[in-house]
């Protein structure tokens, strides 16, 4: 009977997954409360240029860049259990804490209440503006610390619980939580704002992280030490390991900064995540303020929530079958998992070149042209982000992965922070300009979308080119 019962294998990887798909989806939907509520009801009250919103989604990307270098030899010291909880701690407190950002406002510049700021000009205007960027500032900074720790963190559970023919497809449905919580972010904090007060929804959204971090306290644990797995299921999580030297499987040495950046795969997996990080979070920032720049679709609209809603539902659904692709390319055609998801990440590389058409097309056929082509280019990106993450599993040992991924999260940071910081500079000038500025047929505000579209559809086939020329074939890194 006994043996009957170990040849079943239980399925608690699967578990560990859908907790990491569930803190995805908070992160992003936290995340993308200040995007939805920035050109409709916090411009607006705190008098903010687009110049403003660059700054602060900027510096949340470079400091989140910064704090994930660290994050991830966090995790890899505290452990995943304890690491993953600080995480979603601080930045469910930081989310909740950007609704107290008026009220301060209101004291420190001394007007009376929220219609005493919208109703300010000149000289009053202008210090609002100033002291609650400054605010939003501190409360993205906080944020940016504690999700910083996600990916490090998610991944390196992938790590644990996933063997490496599994972990792309294990990463692709975790990481479509952040699909699908730009998905239900549309259709919830623009209501929230527009019903309860653009406060609340940050409150509200902040306060899933909290409920997360209760259930997560009891369901993880190792997977040698958790009492969900069985013999058979960790024979199967371990089966790289089943040829390997037991002292090597044992083997659980740190590697330092210094010695991860001595490695090519750690520049390899570096550079793929700055040219493209960028892509995803400025549609993640800007897209809702596109639509009512280009069309005048507000996101508390019924057409506003609609399009974002249709934009990420394509992503959703479509990004699934990009961590399924290498696993073809493996069990199929019997290619070596690093080889096969290479060549999955280069088919995902061309489709964001359909940005190329997102201006033109959507002057004739309107915003759901537009909307579908970022769908499309958000697909192939959270296709792209599930297999370049599953690079570090393939080519790092456990102990590292966590250390190896905030590396590669901060120079996708730094690369978030350019597009972000650059596209609210671009988009003021070519506001001022108008007529007078133009690219590619278009003039104005509009030139300024074409660019950062261009932009947007090379860079991942810029990305994989460096990765490929640097990291040509599978070379597994050993900690000295």
């Amino acid at each position: 009977m006994n043996d009957v019962k170990k040849a079943i294998m239980t399925n608690w990887r699967w578990v560990m997954c859908a907790m990491l798909f569930f803190a995805t989806t908070v992160n992003y939907m936290d995340r993308q409360v200040l995007s939805l509520t920035f050109k409709e009801f916090i411009q607006p009250e705190f008098h903010w240029t687009d110049s403003d919103y660059g700054t602060i989604t900027g510096v949340f990307s470079i400091a989140y860049a910064i704090f994930c270098l660290f994050a991830g030899k966090f995790i890899d010291w505290m452990g995943t259990k304890k690491g993953y909880l600080w995480a979603i701690i601080i930045w469910s407190l930081g989310a909740v804490m950007h609704a107290g950002c008026g009220w301060v406002t209101e004291n420190i510049v001394g007007v009376a209440d929220k219609a005493a700021l919208l109703e300010a000009t000149g000289t009053l205007a202008a210090s609002i503006s100033m002291v609650s960027v400054w605010l939003f500032l501190a409360c993205r900074l906080i944020l940016g610390l504690g999700e910083a720790g996600n990916f490090p963190a998610a991944i390196k559970v992938t790590a644990e619980y996933f063997p490496k023919k599994d972990r792309a497809f294990a990463t692709a449905l975790f990481n479509a939580g952040a699909s699908v919580g730009a998905l239900a972010a549309p259709a919830t904090i623009p209501l929230l704002a527009k019903s309860l007060g653009w406060e609340m929804a940050f409150i509200i959204i902040g306060a899933l992280g909290f409920i997360w971090a209760g259930i997560w306290i009891f369901v993880y644990d190792k997977p040698t030490e958790s009492k969900h797995v069985n013999e058979a299921e960790l024979e199967y999580i371990h089966q790289d390991e089943a040829d390997a030297p037991k002292e090597a499987i044992k083997e659980e040495k740190q590697m330092s900064f210094a010695e991860a950046f001595k490695h090519k795969q750690t520049w390899s997996f570096a550079f793929g995540k700055f040219m493209t990080d960028g892509v995803w979070w400025f549609f993640l920032f800007w897209a809702p303020a596109y639509f009512q720049d280009q069309y005048g679709i507000k996101a508390s609209d019924p057409q506003g929530i609609a399009l974002i809603f249709t934009l990420y539902a394509i992503v959703t659904v479509v990004s699934l079958f990009g961590g399924y692709l290498p696993k073809i390319f493996v069990e199929k055609k019997g290619m070596e998992p690093y080889a096969g998801r290479m060549r999955a990440m280069l088919i995902f590389a061309f489709f964001p070149l359909f940005a190329l058409f997102a201006q033109p097309l959507g002057g004739v056929y309107g915003p759901w042209a537009v909307a579908i082509i970022i769908g499309i280019v958000g697909a192939a990106h959270q296709s792209w982000s599930a297999n370049i993450f599953s690079t570090t599993g393939d080519m790092f040992p456990k102990s590292a992965v966590a250390t190896i991924t905030g590396i590669g999260a901060m120079a996708g940071g730094v690369g978030s922070f350019l597009i972000n910081k650059g596209s609210g500079m671009l988009f003021d000038h070519a506001a001022n300009l108008g007529e007078a500025f133009q690219f590619m047929g278009f003039t104005g505000k509009p030139a300024g979308y074409m660019i950062i579209f261009c932009i947007c559809a090379v860079a991942y086939l810029i990305g994989w080119s460096v990765m490929k020329t640097l990291v040509p074939r599978y070379q597994p890194v050993v900690v000295k």
